[in-house]
């Protein structure tokens, strides 16, 4: 008999092999995030002792609950053991105004099942590696590195763009991405951030949030420049069309659509034309 019980940081091993078995990006790290923020409900599915199923709800300041890691075993799929994930994690999330997911085309159908509607369409983009020859010189000095001193202005930028305030995911990126976090400054202002994550498959750069199309490029070109020819990945709003083909002319293909989902309400939906690439699908 299948019982759903709180995933734990002993249970990483068995929930990489189940992201891996996906061909997803996640790494320990990524895991360690989910598990031991206090605040998060994440979930596993037990068959006699064995892990085969994981479900993720981060919780954003108790504004939004951002859902991530459903995964089932391929062996037990069919058997309604994502449905069981889901509905304990929902019934665990009542006290949250705002439910958020970004879905695969096959995750679509079962999560309007449970109340969702669509928000927008997102682009995985993927690519081996860019040539710097491929990028302009121009502004590439532009961007500064995220300094400690800006942490809190940088978490309150994501918070207006974004729609909650996201400070765990925040100061991890930077913490386990020194070197590469980058902001513009404007009228000693911030109008622009890029973060990024080394993943098990690809370095994913985003979120980047900006107040126009061009500091989002320099904010991007900039991370290519630092990481040369690393294989790399973005999510990308349907609706960023230039920004898209741009990438494409950087190498960069489409490989599949991701549809950004709510339930019930959008109370927190942030300011959707400044962000450019997100987080991930396990983040938002």
């Amino acid at each position: 008999m299948v019982t759903i019980r709180p995933l734990t940081v002993e249970d990483i091993g068995e929930a990489i092999q189940l992201s891996r078995a996906e061909r997803w990006n996640q790494t320990e790290k990524d895991w360690e995030l989910l598990i031991q923020t206090p605040e998060n409900i994440c979930l596993a599915a037990d068959l006699n002792g064995k892990l085969i199923g994981t479900s993720t709800a981060i919780n954003y300041n108790n504004a939004i609950a951002w859902i991530g890691m459903v995964l089932v075993n391929r062996e037990y799929r069919g058997r309604g053991v994502s449905k069981l994930l889901l509905s304990e994690l929902f019934n665990r999330l009542k006290h949250i105004r705002s439910i958020k997911l970004d879905a695969t085309p096959a995750g679509q159908p079962v999560y309007q099942k449970f109340g969702f509607k669509d928000e927008y369409v997102l682009h995985r983009m993927t690519v081996d590696s860019v040539s710097t020859k491929a990028i302009s010189n121009e502004n590439v000095n532009f961007p500064e590195r995220i300094q400690t001193e800006d942490l809190s202005e940088v978490i309150e930028f994501d918070k207006q763009v974004f729609g909650a305030n996201r400070k765990q995911l925040i100061e991890f990126l930077i913490k386990n991405n020194p070197g590469n976090s980058w902001l513009i400054r404007r009228e000693e202002k911030i109008c622009g951030v890029v973060l990024g994550r080394k993943g098990s498959r690809f370095y994913q750069i985003g979120p980047v949030l900006a107040a126009n199309e061009e500091d989002a490029k320099i904010l991007i070109a900039k991370v290519i420049r630092e990481l040369q020819v690393e294989p790399l990945v973005v999510d990308v709003p349907a609706d960023k069309k230039a920004l898209t083909e741009w990438l494409s002319r950087l190498g960069f293909q489409i490989q599949r659509p991701f549809i950004r989902m709510y339930q019930n309400e959008n109370p927190f939906p942030g300011i959707p034309e400044q962000q450019f690439l997100i987080c991930g699908p396990e983040f938002g």
